[in-house]
């Protein structure tokens, strides 16, 4: 039985800064959402997915993400 992939998140912060949000497994069923959304929370924060790189060096797939801001 397949146990999943390990995906990477990074929020691009507003000065071009990578920071690591989270690394964790993901089903395989999650990891084939992504062909179908554009948008993630994470933590209760929305995120929007700019790209996607797999490295296979790793075996592991990482998520460039940016956060979305709502106004409250």
């Amino acid at each position: 039985m397949e146990k999943g992939m390990g995906v990477i998140l990074f929020e691009k912060k507003p000065d071009g800064e990578l920071q690591m949000i989270e690394e964790r497994i993901w089903s395989m069923n999650m990891v084939a959402a992504l062909e179908h959304v554009n948008y993630l929370v994470v933590g209760g924060r929305e995120f929007e997915t700019v790209e996607g790189r797999l490295n296979v060096d790793e075996g592991k797939l990482e998520l460039l993400l940016v956060p979305m801001r709502h106004e409250e």
